[in-house]
């Protein structure tokens, strides 16, 4: 995968995971408004959140109290505080595995 503004890595500031019965829940990335728009992302859209060990799609959910280069994560495996993921949008325009890299 090259390197460019739009899939930069970012630092795992806070990871928060829910039980069963939380309002909110499920895979989500919060990001700061300036890291979402590098990466072409709006609130409530899915994106790649690629970790050390896996990959996973979550909810971007747009929060100024992100600092920028820093993202919290919520019930994405495979992710811990400090690590650095990649938050990419998918291209679902082409097909097969290659489209969302």
């Amino acid at each position: 995968m090259t390197v460019d503004i739009r899939n930069k890595e970012l630092r795992v500031a806070n990871f928060l995971a829910t039980r069963k019965g939380d309002a909110d829940r499920g895979p989500a990335v919060f990001m700061n408004r300036t890291d979402a728009q590098n990466r072409l992302l709006n609130e409530g859209e899915l994106a790649w959140v690629y970790g050390p060990r896996r990959h996973e799609l979550a909810t971007v959910i747009i929060d100024e109290r992100v600092r920028g280069g820093d993202v919290w994560l919520r019930d994405i495996a495979g992710s811990a505080p400090s690590e650095a993921v990649r938050v990419v949008k998918p291209d679902l325009d082409r097909r097969g595995r290659s489209a969302f890299a």
